[in-house]
């Protein structure tokens, strides 16, 4: 590693703290926690070939099963999720969202698309750097096989 690769890898890091942290505070600020704006994200924005189930969105916000089970449990008692039961398998627990969650993440979302649309200049800069700075390590490349 270079002190360039460094530099780079930093800045990168900076920026995208940066915007997560711009998306917890505008969380709180709707009044819902970050974690509960990630559950709604990742529910509205879900492949059409996953379903929405406790293992699908542990998956997807990199939790384990039984924080999100605690996360959908808050998040239904807040109005913002609803659970319901798969038609194709009645033992199957779904999650959607409620009018109240899609209002409050359509807010949301259109906030973070013009914060994105700011910070987007900077976070392209330090990828493209930490991009070309030098070699993938063997271990990154192994990962995206």
């Amino acid at each position: 590693m270079t002190e360039l690769e460094y530099r780079a890898f930093a800045e990168f890091r900076y920026v995208l703290r940066r915007f997560l942290n711009f998306s917890e505070t505008a969380a709180r600020c709707a009044g819902i926690e970050p974690q509960q704006h990630q559950l709604l994200l990742a529910l509205k924005g879900l492949p059409p070939e996953l379903r929405p189930t406790i293992g699908t969105l542990a998956e997807r916000l990199q939790l384990r099963h039984n924080s999100t089970v605690e996360l959908a449990r808050r998040s239904i008692e807040s109005g913002l999720v609803l659970r319901r039961s798969s038609p194709l398998d009645g033992r199957e627990v779904l999650l959607g969202i409620t009018a109240r969650g899609q209002r409050l993440l359509r807010s949301l979302s259109i906030e973070h698309r013009a914060e994105m649309r700011s910070a987007a200049p900077a976070l392209m800069r330090a990828l493209e750097a930490l991009l070309t700075s030098g070699p993938v390590p063997q271990t990154a490349r192994s990962k995206e096989k």
